[in-house]
Protein backbone atom coordinates (compact mmCIF):
# COMPACT_ATOMS: atom_id res chain seq x y z
CA UNK A 1 0.00 0.00 0.00
CA UNK A 2 0.95 3.76 -0.98
CA UNK A 3 2.28 5.50 2.16
CA UNK A 4 0.68 9.25 2.31
CA UNK A 5 3.04 11.91 2.63
CA UNK A 6 2.75 12.27 6.54
CA UNK A 7 2.50 8.46 7.17
CA UNK A 8 6.26 8.24 7.99
CA UNK A 9 6.34 11.39 10.52
CA UNK A 10 5.91 10.39 14.20
CA UNK A 11 3.69 12.09 16.63
CA UNK A 12 6.60 14.88 17.63
CA UNK A 13 7.07 16.09 13.96
CA UNK A 14 3.42 16.77 13.27
CA UNK A 15 3.05 18.50 16.93
CA UNK A 16 6.19 20.98 15.54
CA UNK A 17 4.86 21.29 12.06
CA UNK A 18 1.35 22.00 13.16
CA UNK A 19 2.49 24.88 15.38
CA UNK A 20 4.66 26.24 12.84
CA UNK A 21 1.96 26.10 10.14
CA UNK A 22 -0.14 27.88 13.16
CA UNK A 23 2.45 30.63 13.91
CA UNK A 24 2.20 31.31 9.86
CA UNK A 25 -1.34 32.24 9.46
CA UNK A 26 -1.04 34.23 12.72
CA UNK A 27 1.88 36.33 11.25
CA UNK A 28 -0.19 36.97 8.02
CA UNK A 29 -3.02 37.77 9.73
CA UNK A 30 -1.24 40.45 12.03
CA UNK A 31 0.39 41.49 8.88
CA UNK A 32 -2.67 41.87 7.11
CA UNK A 33 -4.20 43.32 10.41
CA UNK A 34 -1.70 45.94 10.61
CA UNK A 35 -2.46 47.66 7.11
CA UNK A 36 -0.19 46.16 4.93
CA UNK A 37 -2.76 46.25 2.28
CA UNK A 38 -4.41 49.84 3.15
CA UNK A 39 -4.59 52.28 0.13
CA UNK A 40 -6.09 55.02 1.67
CA UNK A 41 -6.08 56.00 5.83
CA UNK A 42 -9.78 54.89 7.17
CA UNK A 43 -11.79 58.25 8.15
CA UNK A 44 -12.21 57.69 11.85
CA UNK A 45 -8.56 56.64 12.64
CA UNK A 46 -5.56 58.73 14.08
CA UNK A 47 -2.03 59.46 12.10
CA UNK A 48 0.37 59.30 14.75
CA UNK A 49 4.23 59.86 14.44
CA UNK A 50 7.09 59.61 16.47
CA UNK A 51 11.00 58.22 16.65
CA UNK A 52 11.61 56.59 13.30
CA UNK A 53 7.66 55.50 12.28
CA UNK A 54 4.53 56.55 11.76
CA UNK A 55 1.20 54.82 12.63
CA UNK A 56 -2.55 54.51 11.24
CA UNK A 57 -4.30 54.11 14.75
CA UNK A 58 -8.10 52.85 14.72
CA UNK A 59 -9.95 53.70 18.51
CA UNK A 60 -12.38 51.33 17.76
CA UNK A 61 -9.59 47.97 17.87
CA UNK A 62 -8.52 49.03 21.00
CA UNK A 63 -6.63 51.18 23.82
CA UNK A 64 -3.42 49.85 23.21
CA UNK A 65 -0.97 48.18 20.20
CA UNK A 66 -4.03 46.28 19.55
CA UNK A 67 -5.50 49.63 17.57
CA UNK A 68 -2.75 50.32 15.53
CA UNK A 69 -3.61 48.97 11.77
CA UNK A 70 -0.62 50.21 9.54
CA UNK A 71 3.18 51.40 10.39
CA UNK A 72 5.80 52.39 8.16
CA UNK A 73 9.67 53.25 9.69
CA UNK A 74 11.88 54.84 7.90
CA UNK A 75 14.21 51.82 7.13
CA UNK A 76 11.98 50.93 4.69
CA UNK A 77 12.93 53.58 2.44
CA UNK A 78 16.57 52.75 2.28
CA UNK A 79 16.27 50.82 -1.43
CA UNK A 80 15.14 54.67 -2.75
CA UNK A 81 16.57 57.23 -0.53
CA UNK A 82 19.95 58.74 -0.06
CA UNK A 83 21.68 56.78 3.13
CA UNK A 84 21.92 59.92 4.93
CA UNK A 85 18.10 60.05 5.40
CA UNK A 86 18.22 57.33 7.84
CA UNK A 87 19.15 59.85 10.30
CA UNK A 88 17.63 62.96 8.94
CA UNK A 89 13.92 61.33 9.18
CA UNK A 90 14.65 60.62 12.85
CA UNK A 91 12.93 61.57 14.90
CA UNK A 92 9.18 61.99 12.81
CA UNK A 93 7.24 65.49 14.47
CA UNK A 94 4.32 66.35 11.67
CA UNK A 95 2.00 63.64 10.07
CA UNK A 96 -0.74 64.70 7.49
CA UNK A 97 -3.10 63.23 5.29
CA UNK A 98 -3.04 64.48 1.98
CA UNK A 99 -4.19 63.73 -1.45
CA UNK A 100 -7.77 62.17 0.11
CA UNK A 101 -6.05 60.63 2.62
CA UNK A 102 -3.71 58.46 0.07
CA UNK A 103 -1.15 60.31 1.18
CA UNK A 104 1.55 61.06 4.20
CA UNK A 105 3.69 64.41 4.78
CA UNK A 106 6.03 63.78 7.33
CA UNK A 107 8.60 66.36 8.61
CA UNK A 108 11.09 65.24 10.68
CA UNK A 109 13.42 67.37 13.82
CA UNK A 110 16.31 65.23 12.37
CA UNK A 111 16.65 67.30 9.43
CA UNK A 112 14.13 66.76 6.67
CA UNK A 113 10.66 66.46 4.97
CA UNK A 114 9.20 63.47 3.00
CA UNK A 115 5.67 62.12 1.62
CA UNK A 116 4.98 58.31 1.92
CA UNK A 117 2.61 56.78 -0.52
CA UNK A 118 0.12 54.36 2.17
CA UNK A 119 -0.83 51.86 -0.65
CA UNK A 120 2.86 51.24 -2.19
CA UNK A 121 4.92 52.37 1.10
CA UNK A 122 7.09 54.24 -0.79
CA UNK A 123 8.74 57.67 -0.44
CA UNK A 124 7.35 59.66 -3.09
CA UNK A 125 9.63 63.42 -2.40
CA UNK A 126 11.90 64.26 0.32
CA UNK A 127 14.36 67.29 1.50
CA UNK A 128 16.73 68.28 3.69
CA UNK A 129 14.66 70.92 5.54
CA UNK A 130 16.76 71.28 9.26
CA UNK A 131 14.91 70.96 12.41
CA UNK A 132 11.21 71.22 9.99
CA UNK A 133 8.61 70.78 12.36
CA UNK A 134 5.39 70.92 10.50
CA UNK A 135 4.50 71.10 6.74
CA UNK A 136 1.67 71.98 4.65
CA UNK A 137 0.40 71.44 0.94
CA UNK A 138 -0.47 74.70 -1.37
CA UNK A 139 -1.70 74.57 -4.69
CA UNK A 140 -0.29 73.17 -7.81
CA UNK A 141 1.80 70.71 -5.53
CA UNK A 142 4.06 72.71 -3.67
CA UNK A 143 4.74 72.19 -0.01
CA UNK A 144 5.53 74.69 2.70
CA UNK A 145 8.16 73.89 5.20
CA UNK A 146 8.22 75.18 9.00
CA UNK A 147 11.66 74.89 10.28
CA UNK A 148 12.98 75.64 14.13
CA UNK A 149 15.80 75.88 15.76
CA UNK A 150 19.06 75.66 13.82
CA UNK A 151 21.70 76.95 12.35
CA UNK A 152 20.22 76.49 8.65
CA UNK A 153 16.71 76.51 9.91
CA UNK A 154 14.69 79.55 11.52
CA UNK A 155 12.67 79.20 8.22
CA UNK A 156 9.54 78.90 6.26
CA UNK A 157 10.15 77.31 3.02
CA UNK A 158 8.61 75.61 -0.47
CA UNK A 159 9.39 72.72 -2.28
CA UNK A 160 7.60 70.81 -5.21
CA UNK A 161 6.57 67.64 -4.77
CA UNK A 162 8.01 66.69 -7.87
CA UNK A 163 11.42 68.15 -7.33
CA UNK A 164 13.06 66.36 -4.34
CA UNK A 165 15.49 68.66 -2.46
CA UNK A 166 15.25 71.28 -4.78
CA UNK A 167 14.44 74.69 -2.33
CA UNK A 168 12.46 77.54 -4.34
CA UNK A 169 12.07 79.76 -1.69
CA UNK A 170 13.41 80.64 1.63
CA UNK A 171 11.90 83.33 4.27
CA UNK A 172 12.94 83.98 8.05
CA UNK A 173 10.67 82.38 10.77
CA UNK A 174 12.37 82.12 14.52
CA UNK A 175 11.55 78.92 15.45
CA UNK A 176 8.94 77.73 13.05
CA UNK A 177 6.29 74.72 14.38
CA UNK A 178 3.06 75.06 12.35
CA UNK A 179 2.01 75.21 8.66
CA UNK A 180 -1.76 75.16 7.55
CA UNK A 181 -3.47 75.83 4.30
CA UNK A 182 -6.37 77.55 4.55
CA UNK A 183 -8.75 76.85 1.39
CA UNK A 184 -10.67 78.97 1.44
CA UNK A 185 -8.78 82.10 2.08
CA UNK A 186 -6.44 81.16 0.01
CA UNK A 187 -3.26 81.86 2.44
CA UNK A 188 -0.83 80.19 4.50
CA UNK A 189 -0.82 80.79 8.01
CA UNK A 190 2.35 80.08 10.00
CA UNK A 191 3.16 79.35 13.81
CA UNK A 192 6.34 80.93 15.29
CA UNK A 193 8.13 81.31 18.57
CA UNK A 194 5.99 84.75 19.53
CA UNK A 195 3.99 85.28 16.57
CA UNK A 196 1.17 83.83 14.19
CA UNK A 197 1.67 84.75 10.14
CA UNK A 198 -0.63 85.02 7.45
CA UNK A 199 1.16 84.43 3.65
CA UNK A 200 0.03 84.90 0.10
CA UNK A 201 1.15 82.12 -1.71
CA UNK A 202 2.73 84.10 -5.10
CA UNK A 203 3.61 82.64 -8.36
CA UNK A 204 5.00 84.88 -10.54
CA UNK A 205 7.57 84.39 -14.02
CA UNK A 206 7.94 80.89 -13.14
CA UNK A 207 9.15 81.77 -9.51
CA UNK A 208 7.40 81.26 -6.15
CA UNK A 209 7.50 83.22 -3.16
CA UNK A 210 5.34 84.07 0.00
CA UNK A 211 4.28 87.13 0.39
CA UNK A 212 3.33 88.06 4.63
CA UNK A 213 -0.48 89.85 4.72
CA UNK A 214 0.33 89.93 8.49
CA UNK A 215 1.26 88.97 11.83
CA UNK A 216 -0.12 88.31 15.12
CA UNK A 217 1.55 88.21 18.21
CA UNK A 218 0.63 85.07 20.67
CA UNK A 219 -0.37 85.98 23.97
CA UNK A 220 2.51 83.37 25.31
CA UNK A 221 5.59 83.09 23.76
CA UNK A 222 6.86 79.30 22.62
CA UNK A 223 3.78 78.62 19.72
CA UNK A 224 4.12 74.76 19.17
CA UNK A 225 1.08 73.33 16.88
CA UNK A 226 -1.14 75.22 14.90
CA UNK A 227 -4.46 73.41 13.81
CA UNK A 228 -7.74 74.26 12.44
CA UNK A 229 -10.89 73.88 13.66
CA UNK A 230 -13.34 75.49 10.99
CA UNK A 231 -12.97 78.34 8.85
CA UNK A 232 -12.89 80.99 10.82
CA UNK A 233 -10.61 79.17 14.02
CA UNK A 234 -7.39 77.77 14.49
CA UNK A 235 -6.13 76.12 17.50
CA UNK A 236 -2.65 77.53 18.81
CA UNK A 237 -0.76 75.85 21.97
CA UNK A 238 2.36 77.06 23.47
CA UNK A 239 4.43 76.59 26.43
CA UNK A 240 1.38 76.25 29.16
CA UNK A 241 -1.41 76.85 27.45
CA UNK A 242 -4.59 76.25 24.54
CA UNK A 243 -5.67 79.37 22.48
CA UNK A 244 -8.73 79.63 19.74
CA UNK A 245 -6.88 82.39 17.21
CA UNK A 246 -10.03 83.82 15.41
CA UNK A 247 -8.71 84.57 12.31
CA UNK A 248 -11.71 87.10 11.53
CA UNK A 249 -11.38 89.06 14.39
CA UNK A 250 -7.54 88.51 14.58
CA UNK A 251 -8.01 87.73 18.27
CA UNK A 252 -7.01 84.98 20.73
CA UNK A 253 -9.05 83.02 23.55
CA UNK A 254 -8.53 80.59 25.82
CA UNK A 255 -9.83 77.16 24.60
CA UNK A 256 -12.26 76.39 27.87
CA UNK A 257 -11.61 72.70 26.76
CA UNK A 258 -8.15 72.27 27.15
CA UNK A 259 -5.96 74.33 29.20
CA UNK A 260 -2.54 72.73 29.82
CA UNK A 261 0.84 73.02 29.54
CA UNK A 262 3.29 71.29 27.18
CA UNK A 263 0.91 70.33 24.64
CA UNK A 264 2.45 68.78 21.36
CA UNK A 265 -0.63 68.27 19.23
CA UNK A 266 -4.24 69.47 19.28
CA UNK A 267 -7.44 68.16 17.22
CA UNK A 268 -10.60 69.53 17.86
CA UNK A 269 -14.38 68.77 15.95
CA UNK A 270 -16.75 72.09 16.68
CA UNK A 271 -19.44 69.13 15.38
CA UNK A 272 -18.76 66.59 17.93
CA UNK A 273 -16.92 68.21 20.23
CA UNK A 274 -14.32 65.32 19.86
CA UNK A 275 -10.62 66.21 21.11
CA UNK A 276 -7.33 64.30 20.86
CA UNK A 277 -4.63 65.51 21.82
CA UNK A 278 -0.48 64.78 22.63
CA UNK A 279 1.28 66.04 26.01
CA UNK A 280 4.96 65.69 26.58
CA UNK A 281 4.93 63.73 29.42
CA UNK A 282 8.59 62.13 29.56
CA UNK A 283 10.75 65.37 27.95
CA UNK A 284 9.60 66.01 24.65
CA UNK A 285 7.50 63.16 23.78
CA UNK A 286 4.50 60.93 25.41
CA UNK A 287 3.76 57.22 25.05
CA UNK A 288 -0.12 58.23 25.03
CA UNK A 289 -2.89 59.57 22.61
CA UNK A 290 -5.50 61.26 24.92
CA UNK A 291 -9.41 61.79 23.34
CA UNK A 292 -12.13 63.57 25.08
CA UNK A 293 -16.07 62.85 23.99
CA UNK A 294 -15.48 60.51 24.77
CA UNK A 295 -12.42 60.52 27.56
CA UNK A 296 -9.98 57.54 26.58
CA UNK A 297 -6.16 57.32 26.41
CA UNK A 298 -4.70 55.13 23.87
CA UNK A 299 -0.77 53.53 25.21
CA UNK A 300 1.77 52.87 22.57
CA UNK A 301 4.43 52.17 24.85
CA UNK A 302 6.82 51.74 21.79
CA UNK A 303 7.11 54.77 20.42
CA UNK A 304 7.62 58.14 21.93
CA UNK A 305 5.11 60.11 20.58
CA UNK A 306 5.14 63.38 19.16
CA UNK A 307 2.32 64.26 17.22
CA UNK A 308 -1.83 62.87 16.18
CA UNK A 309 -3.66 63.98 13.38
CA UNK A 310 -7.05 62.77 12.72
CA UNK A 311 -8.80 61.85 10.25
CA UNK A 312 -12.03 63.36 9.32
Amino acid sequence: MRLGIFDNFGFNEMFYMKRIFLLFLLIYSVSYVNGQVLSTIPKGTLLASGDDKVLIVDPKKGNDTTAVIWSWRVSEAKAYLPARYQKLLVPFDECKPIDNNTKILLTSSGGATCIVDVASRKVEFYANTPMAHSAALLPGGFIAVANSTHPKGNSIEIYHRSKSEELLFKDTLYSGHGAVWHHEKNRLFVLGFDDVRCYEFKKENGTVRLQLEYKDTLPENGGHDLSQVDHHRFLITTHHHVFVYNIDKREFTPFDKLDIPHVKSVNYSSHSNHLVYTKAEESWWTFNIYMRNPDRMINLPFLKLYKVRVIY
